[in-house]
């Protein structure tokens, strides 16, 4: 159940005292193929990795299942996470909310696992205002072989009208305009060759903890 992700642990949240888990934040535009790549990455054991699912109150696309990609939930209930501050970051993105819930990042990453966000550059920037100074961060921005095969990808899904494609389009040029704000930059070509690259940065990352 949602309840049982964003529920409060007892405590005040308190960032700048985790010195366990690395905190991956992982942005790129729609359409790069985030979802694929990190699916890849986390089959790699040995990164102890764990995915915060975040909340959206866009619909389900074909393929896709309630807790896995997403919780899909209502925007009253969206709204009303907010309220009760259970949300570490959100955005509202082409007509539709997106947000991170906060209570299990803290507890996974106590547990010493690395916790992986999959979230936007407007996500990051809260996410990064809130971690300001912590150790054990570490943000990887994806880019698109081209901006023509971007949005090849986009179009390829079948599953928006041309309207909300070309928002897609717009706000992923305003992006990747923003990667230079992120550590390493990985350029999504193959899926391997883009998945093996960012599991070297992630092992790298934590040798140096």
């Amino acid at each position: 159940m949602l309840y049982s992700v964003v529920k409060k642990v007892q405590g005040s949240y308190n960032f700048a005292n985790m010195k366990k888990g690395l905190l991956i934040i992982m942005s790129g535009p729609s359409g790069v193929g985030k979802g694929t790549i990190r699916q890849k990455v986390m089959e790699d054991k040995d990164l102890n990795l764990f995915f915060s699912v975040s909340v959206t109150t866009r619909q389900k696309r074909e393929g896709e299942m309630h807790g896995r990609e997403y919780y899909f939930i209502s925007q009253d209930e969206f709204d009303k996470l907010i309220e009760e501050g259970k949300l570490l970051e959100y955005n509202r993105y082409v007509g539709h909310s997106y947000g991170t819930p906060l209570a299990p990042i803290e507890e996974h990453r106590l547990k010493g696992e690395n916790v992986v966000l999959e979230i936007d550059v407007h996500g990051a920037t809260q996410v990064l205002s809130k971690v300001k100074g912590q150790q054990g961060v570490v943000t990887i921005f994806l880019l698109p072989p081209s901006y023509e095969e971007l949005e090849k990808r986009i179009r390829g899904r079948c599953t928006e009208n041309d309207d909300t494609i070309q928002m897609r389009l717009k706000q992923a040029r305003d992006e990747i305009a923003q990667k230079g704000n992120y550590m390493y930059n990985v350029i999504n070509d193959t899926l391997d060759r883009c998945a093996d690259e960012v599991k070297k940065i992630i092992h790298k990352e934590l040798g140096a903890l």
